[in-house]
Protein backbone atom coordinates (compact mmCIF):
# COMPACT_ATOMS: atom_id res chain seq x y z
CA UNK A 1 0.00 0.00 0.00
CA UNK A 2 0.78 3.80 0.02
CA UNK A 3 2.02 4.51 3.82
CA UNK A 4 5.39 2.27 2.90
CA UNK A 5 6.92 4.22 -0.22
CA UNK A 6 5.59 7.56 1.79
CA UNK A 7 7.67 6.60 5.15
CA UNK A 8 10.36 8.95 4.02
CA UNK A 9 8.07 11.75 3.10
CA UNK A 10 5.65 12.34 6.14
CA UNK A 11 4.55 15.80 4.93
CA UNK A 12 2.72 14.17 1.86
CA UNK A 13 1.17 11.19 3.36
CA UNK A 14 -2.24 12.87 4.06
CA UNK A 15 -2.58 14.30 0.71
CA UNK A 16 -1.66 10.64 -0.69
CA UNK A 17 -4.13 9.41 2.14
CA UNK A 18 -6.80 11.14 0.69
CA UNK A 19 -6.47 9.50 -2.83
CA UNK A 20 -5.57 5.67 -1.35
CA UNK A 21 -9.18 4.24 -1.08
CA UNK A 22 -8.80 2.17 2.78
CA UNK A 23 -12.28 2.67 3.75
CA UNK A 24 -13.54 1.63 0.16
CA UNK A 25 -11.26 -1.54 0.70
CA UNK A 26 -12.55 -1.99 3.89
CA UNK A 27 -16.04 -2.24 2.36
CA UNK A 28 -15.13 -4.44 -0.17
CA UNK A 29 -13.38 -6.40 1.60
CA UNK A 30 -16.29 -6.70 4.08
CA UNK A 31 -18.92 -7.33 1.72
CA UNK A 32 -16.67 -10.43 0.00
CA UNK A 33 -16.48 -11.66 3.33
CA UNK A 34 -20.37 -12.11 3.59
CA UNK A 35 -21.84 -14.12 5.75
CA UNK A 36 -18.75 -14.85 7.53
CA UNK A 37 -17.37 -12.52 10.23
CA UNK A 38 -14.66 -10.12 8.15
CA UNK A 39 -11.86 -11.43 10.66
CA UNK A 40 -11.96 -14.93 8.80
CA UNK A 41 -10.26 -13.04 5.82
CA UNK A 42 -6.62 -14.19 5.72
CA UNK A 43 -4.51 -11.00 4.34
CA UNK A 44 -0.47 -11.05 4.63
CA UNK A 45 2.07 -8.17 4.16
CA UNK A 46 5.07 -7.58 1.93
CA UNK A 47 7.46 -5.37 4.22
CA UNK A 48 10.77 -3.71 3.35
CA UNK A 49 13.74 -6.16 2.52
CA UNK A 50 11.26 -8.73 0.98
CA UNK A 51 10.03 -9.62 4.88
CA UNK A 52 6.45 -11.27 4.13
CA UNK A 53 3.68 -12.08 6.69
CA UNK A 54 0.82 -14.24 6.38
CA UNK A 55 -2.25 -15.40 8.18
CA UNK A 56 -3.53 -11.64 9.78
CA UNK A 57 -6.92 -10.70 9.78
CA UNK A 58 -8.55 -7.68 10.77
CA UNK A 59 -11.71 -7.49 12.94
CA UNK A 60 -12.63 -3.49 11.92
CA UNK A 61 -11.66 -0.66 9.77
CA UNK A 62 -9.99 0.80 12.60
CA UNK A 63 -7.85 -1.94 13.04
CA UNK A 64 -6.99 -2.60 9.58
CA UNK A 65 -6.02 1.19 9.26
CA UNK A 66 -3.88 0.62 12.00
CA UNK A 67 -2.17 -2.54 11.07
CA UNK A 68 -1.25 -0.26 7.68
CA UNK A 69 0.12 2.17 9.82
CA UNK A 70 2.13 0.09 11.75
CA UNK A 71 3.86 -2.19 9.18
CA UNK A 72 3.84 0.06 6.52
CA UNK A 73 3.79 -2.72 4.01
CA UNK A 74 5.09 -2.54 0.40
CA UNK A 75 2.01 -4.67 -0.72
CA UNK A 76 -1.04 -6.37 0.94
CA UNK A 77 -1.82 -9.63 -0.42
CA UNK A 78 -5.58 -10.86 -0.86
CA UNK A 79 -6.78 -14.38 0.26
CA UNK A 80 -9.63 -16.51 0.63
CA UNK A 81 -12.38 -16.63 4.03
CA UNK A 82 -11.94 -19.56 6.35
CA UNK A 83 -14.04 -21.18 9.16
CA UNK A 84 -12.19 -19.32 11.43
CA UNK A 85 -9.70 -16.59 12.21
CA UNK A 86 -6.20 -18.00 10.12
CA UNK A 87 -3.93 -16.96 12.39
CA UNK A 88 -5.66 -19.66 14.75
CA UNK A 89 -6.28 -22.20 12.75
CA UNK A 90 -4.34 -22.30 9.65
CA UNK A 91 -3.85 -25.91 9.56
CA UNK A 92 -7.09 -27.59 9.48
CA UNK A 93 -8.83 -24.69 8.40
CA UNK A 94 -12.12 -24.97 5.55
CA UNK A 95 -12.33 -21.92 2.86
CA UNK A 96 -15.45 -20.97 2.90
CA UNK A 97 -15.43 -17.93 0.30
CA UNK A 98 -13.26 -16.66 -2.08
CA UNK A 99 -13.40 -13.90 -5.39
CA UNK A 100 -13.48 -16.24 -8.44
CA UNK A 101 -10.26 -14.56 -9.64
CA UNK A 102 -7.82 -14.44 -12.62
CA UNK A 103 -4.51 -13.63 -13.54
CA UNK A 104 -3.76 -12.68 -16.90
CA UNK A 105 0.56 -11.68 -17.23
CA UNK A 106 2.19 -11.06 -20.37
CA UNK A 107 4.87 -13.56 -20.27
CA UNK A 108 2.59 -15.56 -20.87
CA UNK A 109 2.61 -14.42 -24.20
CA UNK A 110 6.18 -14.42 -25.06
CA UNK A 111 5.62 -17.27 -27.76
CA UNK A 112 3.50 -14.45 -30.05
CA UNK A 113 4.76 -11.16 -28.59
CA UNK A 114 7.58 -9.72 -30.33
CA UNK A 115 8.29 -5.62 -29.33
CA UNK A 116 8.81 -7.11 -25.42
CA UNK A 117 9.83 -9.91 -23.59
CA UNK A 118 10.14 -11.21 -20.06
CA UNK A 119 9.45 -8.29 -17.40
CA UNK A 120 9.03 -5.57 -20.21
CA UNK A 121 6.04 -4.22 -21.20
CA UNK A 122 4.85 -1.56 -23.77
CA UNK A 123 1.62 0.09 -25.09
CA UNK A 124 1.85 -2.37 -28.21
CA UNK A 125 1.62 -5.38 -26.04
CA UNK A 126 -0.92 -3.83 -23.96
CA UNK A 127 -3.18 -4.72 -26.28
CA UNK A 128 -3.49 -8.10 -25.62
CA UNK A 129 -4.48 -7.14 -22.53
CA UNK A 130 -7.18 -4.87 -24.11
CA UNK A 131 -8.72 -8.00 -25.89
CA UNK A 132 -8.18 -10.37 -22.86
CA UNK A 133 -10.16 -8.04 -20.97
CA UNK A 134 -12.42 -7.71 -23.16
CA UNK A 135 -13.39 -11.43 -23.98
CA UNK A 136 -13.12 -12.36 -19.85
CA UNK A 137 -15.56 -9.93 -19.18
CA UNK A 138 -18.35 -10.30 -21.52
CA UNK A 139 -17.90 -14.24 -21.03
CA UNK A 140 -18.27 -13.32 -16.78
CA UNK A 141 -20.98 -11.07 -17.89
CA UNK A 142 -23.30 -13.06 -20.70
CA UNK A 143 -22.66 -16.51 -19.92
CA UNK A 144 -22.11 -16.51 -16.66
CA UNK A 145 -24.29 -13.99 -15.42
CA UNK A 146 -21.86 -12.26 -12.84
CA UNK A 147 -22.48 -8.69 -12.03
CA UNK A 148 -19.63 -7.40 -9.54
CA UNK A 149 -16.48 -7.39 -11.38
CA UNK A 150 -13.21 -5.82 -10.56
CA UNK A 151 -10.51 -5.09 -12.86
CA UNK A 152 -6.90 -4.30 -11.39
CA UNK A 153 -3.74 -3.38 -13.24
CA UNK A 154 -1.06 -5.73 -11.31
CA UNK A 155 1.34 -3.02 -11.46
CA UNK A 156 4.00 -4.05 -14.26
CA UNK A 157 2.51 -6.59 -16.63
CA UNK A 158 -0.65 -7.63 -16.29
CA UNK A 159 -4.21 -7.25 -15.19
CA UNK A 160 -6.10 -9.00 -12.27
CA UNK A 161 -9.79 -9.70 -11.92
CA UNK A 162 -12.02 -10.36 -9.29
CA UNK A 163 -15.69 -11.70 -9.28
CA UNK A 164 -17.24 -10.83 -5.95
CA UNK A 165 -21.32 -12.20 -6.79
CA UNK A 166 -21.93 -14.39 -4.32
CA UNK A 167 -22.54 -16.97 -6.06
CA UNK A 168 -18.95 -17.11 -7.75
CA UNK A 169 -17.51 -16.23 -4.02
CA UNK A 170 -18.87 -19.46 -2.76
CA UNK A 171 -18.25 -21.48 -5.80
CA UNK A 172 -16.14 -24.70 -5.00
CA UNK A 173 -12.95 -26.16 -6.81
CA UNK A 174 -14.29 -28.27 -9.47
CA UNK A 175 -17.00 -25.19 -10.37
CA UNK A 176 -13.97 -22.47 -10.45
CA UNK A 177 -11.79 -25.37 -12.54
CA UNK A 178 -15.23 -25.57 -15.10
CA UNK A 179 -14.90 -21.96 -15.18
CA UNK A 180 -11.47 -21.53 -15.61
CA UNK A 181 -11.62 -24.49 -18.52
CA UNK A 182 -14.78 -23.20 -20.25
CA UNK A 183 -12.71 -20.11 -20.36
CA UNK A 184 -9.20 -21.92 -21.65
CA UNK A 185 -8.61 -22.06 -25.76
CA UNK A 186 -5.22 -22.49 -26.08
CA UNK A 187 -3.55 -25.77 -25.19
CA UNK A 188 -0.43 -27.61 -25.39
CA UNK A 189 3.24 -26.96 -24.55
CA UNK A 190 6.20 -25.08 -26.01
CA UNK A 191 6.69 -27.89 -28.38
CA UNK A 192 3.46 -27.37 -29.55
CA UNK A 193 2.98 -26.01 -33.22
CA UNK A 194 -0.61 -25.72 -33.37
CA UNK A 195 -2.14 -24.75 -29.73
CA UNK A 196 -5.96 -24.53 -30.89
CA UNK A 197 -8.31 -27.13 -31.90
CA UNK A 198 -12.12 -25.92 -32.71
CA UNK A 199 -13.47 -29.12 -34.61
CA UNK A 200 -15.60 -28.67 -37.58
CA UNK A 201 -18.84 -28.93 -35.81
CA UNK A 202 -20.75 -25.10 -35.57
CA UNK A 203 -18.83 -22.95 -33.21
CA UNK A 204 -20.20 -22.11 -29.81
CA UNK A 205 -21.41 -18.63 -29.74
CA UNK A 206 -18.64 -17.83 -27.25
CA UNK A 207 -16.10 -18.47 -29.49
CA UNK A 208 -17.65 -16.71 -32.00
CA UNK A 209 -17.97 -13.46 -29.87
CA UNK A 210 -14.36 -13.98 -28.73
CA UNK A 211 -13.14 -13.96 -32.40
CA UNK A 212 -15.17 -10.87 -32.90
CA UNK A 213 -13.40 -9.11 -30.22
CA UNK A 214 -9.45 -9.96 -31.30
CA UNK A 215 -10.88 -9.00 -34.94
CA UNK A 216 -11.43 -5.37 -33.79
CA UNK A 217 -7.48 -5.41 -32.83
CA UNK A 218 -6.18 -7.93 -35.25
CA UNK A 219 -5.19 -5.90 -38.16
CA UNK A 220 -3.15 -3.47 -35.56
CA UNK A 221 -1.37 -6.29 -33.24
CA UNK A 222 0.04 -8.14 -36.61
CA UNK A 223 1.65 -5.12 -37.85
CA UNK A 224 2.84 -3.96 -34.11
CA UNK A 225 4.10 -7.76 -33.56
CA UNK A 226 5.00 -8.73 -37.17
CA UNK A 227 4.15 -12.22 -36.37
CA UNK A 228 5.25 -12.96 -40.27
CA UNK A 229 7.58 -10.45 -40.03
CA UNK A 230 10.71 -12.45 -40.44
CA UNK A 231 11.82 -15.91 -41.83
CA UNK A 232 11.90 -17.63 -38.73
CA UNK A 233 8.31 -16.31 -37.42
CA UNK A 234 7.13 -17.34 -41.21
CA UNK A 235 8.23 -20.69 -40.18
CA UNK A 236 6.40 -20.87 -36.65
CA UNK A 237 3.30 -19.67 -38.91
CA UNK A 238 3.57 -22.37 -41.18
CA UNK A 239 3.46 -25.08 -38.98
CA UNK A 240 0.60 -24.34 -37.94
CA UNK A 241 -1.63 -24.95 -41.09
CA UNK A 242 -1.73 -28.70 -40.96
CA UNK A 243 -2.69 -29.14 -44.45
CA UNK A 244 0.28 -29.78 -46.00
CA UNK A 245 -0.87 -28.80 -49.84
CA UNK A 246 -2.10 -25.61 -48.42
CA UNK A 247 1.23 -24.94 -46.78
CA UNK A 248 3.04 -25.68 -49.38
CA UNK A 249 1.19 -23.04 -51.03
CA UNK A 250 1.16 -20.32 -48.69
CA UNK A 251 4.89 -21.23 -48.02
CA UNK A 252 5.97 -20.36 -51.96
CA UNK A 253 3.77 -17.17 -51.96
CA UNK A 254 4.47 -15.61 -48.74
CA UNK A 255 8.86 -15.92 -49.39
CA UNK A 256 8.20 -14.03 -52.25
CA UNK A 257 6.34 -11.28 -51.12
CA UNK A 258 7.46 -8.30 -48.68
CA UNK A 259 8.05 -9.19 -44.93
CA UNK A 260 4.90 -6.94 -43.99
CA UNK A 261 3.12 -9.26 -41.48
CA UNK A 262 -0.11 -7.70 -42.76
CA UNK A 263 0.59 -8.35 -46.18
CA UNK A 264 1.39 -11.77 -45.80
CA UNK A 265 -1.51 -12.40 -43.60
CA UNK A 266 -4.57 -11.44 -46.68
CA UNK A 267 -2.48 -13.15 -49.18
CA UNK A 268 -2.97 -16.26 -46.99
CA UNK A 269 -6.46 -15.46 -46.35
CA UNK A 270 -6.59 -15.07 -50.08
CA UNK A 271 -4.87 -18.43 -50.55
CA UNK A 272 -6.87 -20.46 -47.73
CA UNK A 273 -10.35 -19.02 -49.02
CA UNK A 274 -9.49 -20.39 -53.36
CA UNK A 275 -8.32 -23.49 -51.53
CA UNK A 276 -11.62 -24.32 -49.98
CA UNK A 277 -13.66 -23.68 -52.67
CA UNK A 278 -11.19 -26.52 -54.97
CA UNK A 279 -10.95 -28.78 -52.24
CA UNK A 280 -14.48 -29.35 -50.14
CA UNK A 281 -12.98 -32.38 -48.45
CA UNK A 282 -10.44 -30.17 -46.36
CA UNK A 283 -13.24 -28.24 -44.53
CA UNK A 284 -13.59 -30.86 -42.39
CA UNK A 285 -9.67 -30.62 -41.50
CA UNK A 286 -9.36 -26.77 -41.51
CA UNK A 287 -12.40 -25.43 -41.96
CA UNK A 288 -11.90 -22.98 -39.07
CA UNK A 289 -8.08 -22.34 -39.08
CA UNK A 290 -8.38 -18.71 -39.27
CA UNK A 291 -9.87 -18.65 -36.40
CA UNK A 292 -7.46 -20.99 -34.69
CA UNK A 293 -4.69 -19.09 -35.65
CA UNK A 294 -6.69 -15.77 -34.63
CA UNK A 295 -7.18 -17.39 -31.02
CA UNK A 296 -3.53 -18.65 -30.54
CA UNK A 297 -1.87 -15.21 -31.35
CA UNK A 298 -4.49 -12.84 -29.23
CA UNK A 299 -6.74 -14.88 -27.10
CA UNK A 300 -6.19 -14.86 -23.19
CA UNK A 301 -3.76 -16.49 -21.00
CA UNK A 302 -4.57 -17.36 -17.78
CA UNK A 303 -2.72 -18.40 -14.95
CA UNK A 304 -5.28 -21.52 -14.55
CA UNK A 305 -3.50 -22.48 -11.18
CA UNK A 306 -4.88 -19.06 -9.59
CA UNK A 307 -8.40 -19.09 -10.69
CA UNK A 308 -9.01 -23.13 -9.70
CA UNK A 309 -7.06 -23.17 -5.95
CA UNK A 310 -7.70 -21.48 -2.82
CA UNK A 311 -3.86 -20.92 -1.57
CA UNK A 312 -3.22 -18.51 -4.43
CA UNK A 313 -2.98 -14.79 -2.28
CA UNK A 314 -3.41 -12.08 -5.18
CA UNK A 315 -2.22 -8.36 -4.60
CA UNK A 316 -4.73 -6.03 -3.41
CA UNK A 317 -6.02 -2.95 -5.46
CA UNK A 318 -4.12 0.22 -5.11
CA UNK A 319 -0.77 -1.45 -4.05
CA UNK A 320 2.17 -0.39 -4.88
CA UNK A 321 4.49 -2.21 -7.16
CA UNK A 322 7.86 -2.56 -5.67
CA UNK A 323 9.92 -2.94 -9.25
CA UNK A 324 7.98 -0.15 -11.27
CA UNK A 325 6.20 1.99 -8.15
CA UNK A 326 3.48 1.78 -10.51
CA UNK A 327 -0.22 1.97 -8.30
CA UNK A 328 -2.55 -1.18 -9.14
CA UNK A 329 -5.54 1.30 -10.37
CA UNK A 330 -8.62 0.11 -10.99
CA UNK A 331 -9.87 0.24 -14.60
CA UNK A 332 -12.99 0.29 -16.42
CA UNK A 333 -13.17 -2.89 -18.53
CA UNK A 334 -13.99 -0.59 -21.66
CA UNK A 335 -11.90 2.26 -21.10
CA UNK A 336 -8.93 -0.61 -21.35
CA UNK A 337 -7.72 0.32 -25.05
CA UNK A 338 -7.55 4.07 -23.87
CA UNK A 339 -4.72 2.98 -21.11
CA UNK A 340 -1.47 4.47 -21.47
CA UNK A 341 1.67 2.74 -19.74
CA UNK A 342 3.26 6.44 -18.79
CA UNK A 343 0.05 7.59 -17.65
CA UNK A 344 -0.53 5.44 -14.48
CA UNK A 345 0.03 6.83 -11.40
CA UNK A 346 3.08 5.59 -9.35
CA UNK A 347 4.28 6.86 -6.16
CA UNK A 348 6.87 8.61 -7.12
CA UNK A 349 4.67 11.20 -9.14
CA UNK A 350 2.25 11.18 -6.65
CA UNK A 351 4.12 12.54 -4.18
CA UNK A 352 5.94 14.77 -5.97
CA UNK A 353 5.01 18.46 -6.58
CA UNK A 354 7.39 19.10 -9.24
CA UNK A 355 7.06 15.86 -11.37
CA UNK A 356 5.74 16.75 -14.52
CA UNK A 357 3.29 14.15 -14.37
CA UNK A 358 1.81 15.01 -11.05
CA UNK A 359 -1.26 16.76 -11.83
CA UNK A 360 -2.67 13.87 -14.35
CA UNK A 361 -1.36 11.00 -12.26
CA UNK A 362 -3.40 12.74 -9.25
CA UNK A 363 -6.01 13.11 -10.95
CA UNK A 364 -6.15 9.33 -12.82
CA UNK A 365 -5.40 8.15 -9.27
CA UNK A 366 -8.86 9.96 -8.52
CA UNK A 367 -10.29 8.55 -11.20
CA UNK A 368 -9.17 4.94 -10.02
CA UNK A 369 -10.25 5.26 -7.33
CA UNK A 370 -14.10 6.60 -8.33
CA UNK A 371 -13.71 3.46 -10.99
CA UNK A 372 -13.58 1.78 -7.53
CA UNK A 373 -16.21 2.74 -5.64
CA UNK A 374 -19.08 1.99 -8.06
CA UNK A 375 -17.42 -1.56 -8.02
CA UNK A 376 -17.90 -1.49 -4.17
CA UNK A 377 -21.70 0.62 -3.93
CA UNK A 378 -22.65 -2.07 -6.74
CA UNK A 379 -21.60 -4.80 -4.58
CA UNK A 380 -22.91 -3.79 -1.47
CA UNK A 381 -26.35 -3.20 -2.87
CA UNK A 382 -26.44 -6.80 -4.80
CA UNK A 383 -25.59 -7.94 -1.45
CA UNK A 384 -28.20 -6.35 0.94
CA UNK A 385 -30.62 -7.48 -2.05
CA UNK A 386 -29.28 -10.42 -1.51
CA UNK A 387 -29.67 -10.52 2.41
CA UNK A 388 -33.12 -9.39 2.09
CA UNK A 389 -34.67 -11.87 -0.30
CA UNK A 390 -33.02 -14.39 1.84
CA UNK A 391 -35.02 -13.31 4.92
CA UNK A 392 -38.07 -13.44 3.07
CA UNK A 393 -37.65 -16.81 1.88
CA UNK A 394 -36.78 -18.18 5.65
CA UNK A 395 -39.89 -16.26 7.26
CA UNK A 396 -42.01 -17.35 4.05
CA UNK A 397 -40.63 -21.25 5.28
Amino acid sequence: MVSGFAKKNVCKVKEVILINPIYDSFRWLACGNSPQPLSNRELSFTLADDVYIRYLSICDQKEFQNLLQKKCPHKLDIGAVYNNKPSISRHDAVVLARELVFDIDLTDYDEVRTCCQEAKVCDKCWKFMVVACEIIHKSLKDDFGFQNILWVFSGRRGIHCWVSDYEARTLDSPGRAAVADYLCLIIGGDNQNKKVHLGSDNLHSSIRRAVSIIDKYFDDIIQDQEFLGTSSRLQKFLKMIPEDALREQVEKSLEKMSESSLERWKTFISIYDSYLRENGNAIRKIKYLVEEIKIQFCYPRLDVNVTKGFNHLLKSPFSIHPKTGKVSIVFKPNNARNMKLDEIPTIHTLLDDSSPDNVQHQNNMRNAVKNFQEVVFSLEKAEAIRKRNYANTTLDF
